[in-house]
């Protein structure tokens, strides 16, 4: 989630996990700064897997983008929400 129309460049991620308990749907969170934009997006949420094995990651995120001046703060945070499941 950047705030850009320009190609994707691999960026820094930071993040953890719950380890996983006896229900197994750990939470997690994870920080990219995106190298080819002036914006950071934060991501929080939970790991599901359904009886097939299938693992799901539900997420709410936010998007802080850089503004040139304190005025313009209020327009610079974006919410949203993703869902993200494994690529085989």
């Amino acid at each position: 989630v950047a705030a850009t129309d320009k190609q994707i460049l691999v960026s820094p991620l930071q993040g953890s996990q719950q380890h996983t308990s006896a229900k197994g749907h750990p939470t997690f969170g994870f920080t990219v700064q995106w190298q080819f934009a002036d914006s950071t997006t934060v991501f929080v949420g939970q790991c599901f897997v359904d009886r097939r094995g299938k693992e799901t990651l539900e997420t709410t995120w936010l998007l802080q983008e850089e503004v040139p001046s304190r005025k313009d703060a209020w327009k610079a945070t974006r919410v949203g929400t993703s869902i993200f499941t494994r690529i085989k």
